[in-house]
């Protein structure tokens, strides 16, 4: 059985710089690195995601890899932010907003000024993040999130270490945190071939998510290279190039895998 985390009280040794936190308020400016104004699949229904800069992560297949680094480019507040997302509510109706990266948690007092003004307006709300700097959610935040998307990219602390760069105590850490306080969560895993798809890696995730209350299903994600082009746009090195995507037995495979302990994964 796995050995449960006690919750962070204060930074972790291998956490990453954030922006430090101010008054929360719709004018607050976030760093904005793109949009997604009909996502489909970051988060139930038709979904406003709001893609922001900067992220702790080095993940080998990011497909935003310029939005790595601390926060930077393109600011807006969050009330100027929140306004384009107002211009498409009615299709949003059923969705809602997802704010993603990046880590959004990088910038967590724009999340939750984005988050408090849309519970406002009455749209749904998903944070989509790696967990890694989730010690910087504060209580007020969460209380404004509906749907937390907690991407574990593997439950092998060797394996996090190289296919992200960092450690994965501090996401497991917040996995425990949101269960505890009975946030709703899909935890999202990307099956890479050679990298992620060991057995004993993902049984580990499937019996660490077994022990969690909150977890209403996990997304296995195949791998793709739709990140490459930016890679070389960036003169940034491609490490999975040879890399082939999942075959479908493979994917079923995971999902017996998660099956076996109980866990729903789609």
């Amino acid at each position: 059985m796995t050995t449960l985390l006690e919750a962070p009280t204060t930074p972790p040794a291998c956490a990453y710089e954030t922006l430090p936190r101010e008054e929360t308020s719709s004018s607050v400016e976030g760093f904005i690195h793109s949009v997604e104004t009909c996502g489909t699949v970051d988060g139930p229904g038709l979904r406003y995601v709001l893609f922001l800069h900067g992220c702790p992560l080095r993940c080998q297949y990011c497909h935003n890899p310029d939005s790595q680094g601390k926060p930077a480019g393109e600011t807006r507040t969050a009330e100027e932010a929140f306004a384009d997302v107002l211009k498409y509510k009615s299709f949003i109706r059923k969705g809602g907003l997802t704010l993603s990266g990046g880590e959004p948690l990088m910038q967590p007092d724009f999340v939750e000024a984005m988050f408090t003004l849309a519970k406002e307006a009455g749209i749904h709300t998903t944070l989509d993040t790696s967990g890694f700097v989730g010690h910087k959610a504060s209580e007020a935040l969460l209380d404004k999130t509906d749907l937390v998307l907690l991407d574990i990219k593997s439950f092998s602390p060797m394996t996090h270490k190289v296919v992200t760069g960092v450690c994965v105590d501090q996401t497991l850490k917040f996995a425990q945190r949101l269960d505890a306080r009975g946030n709703k969560v899909w935890i999202r895993f990307v099956l890479v071939p050679g990298l992620t798809d060991n057995e004993k890696n993902i049984n580990g995730l499937a019996q660490f998510v077994n022990q969690l209350g909150n977890v209403e299903r996990v997304e296995i994600l195949p791998f793709h290279k739709m990140g490459e082009e930016k890679y070389k746009l960036s003169g940034l090195p491609y490490k999975l190039a040879n890399t082939p995507t999942p075959t479908p037995e493979a994917v079923d495979s995971a999902r017996a895998i998660f099956a076996r302990h109980g866990v729903v994964a789609i």
